[in-house]
């Protein structure tokens, strides 16, 4: 890993089931184990991981179609079924839909007309997320100062 390619995020539980996690920048996201409805707004691990598969690959649609016209609606739904089997606990048939609208006029055709080849691209090649998930990069869990 070199300085140009290393990411990171520092995670410090705050609580009981409570975490917050920062970044190199200084930002934060706060998150928990709780998916009980009452248990709290924070985001599960799990929400946060359909989160950055949806927002990695609507970045990228983003940038590709915005260079044509600014969208008057931008939604991506990430879902997928939570289970535990002989492999463990997993997510599975996760989907990214994408429901995006643009003005009437040139410039929106044309960023319709690209928006089905941002979407394949994104996923396809772009979206580190998704790409990584896909793929099936090894997690390596240590224990320091042990």
């Amino acid at each position: 890993m070199t300085d140009k390619t290393l990411r990171s995020v520092t995670i410090e539980r705050t609580g009981a089931g409570h975490f917050t996690a920062t970044n190199a920048r200084g930002g934060e996201i706060r998150f928990g184990t709780s998916s009980d409805p009452d248990g709290g707004a924070d985001f599960t691990p799990v929400e946060l991981l359909l989160a950055a598969i949806g927002g990695c690959t609507a970045a990228d649609v983003d940038v590709a179609t915005g260079r044509h016209s600014e969208p008057t609606g931008f939604t991506v739904t990430v879902t997928g079924d939570k289970i535990s089997d002989e492999l463990g606990n997993r997510m599975t048939d996760l989907a990214v839909t994408f429901s995006v609208a643009f003005p009437d006029g040139e410039l929106g055709d044309r960023a319709r007309a690209i928006l089905p080849r941002a979407v394949k691209t994104s996923h396809d090649r772009l979206c580190t997320v998704s790409r990584t998930v896909e793929i099936g990069t090894p997690v390596t869990a240590t224990v320091a100062d042990a």
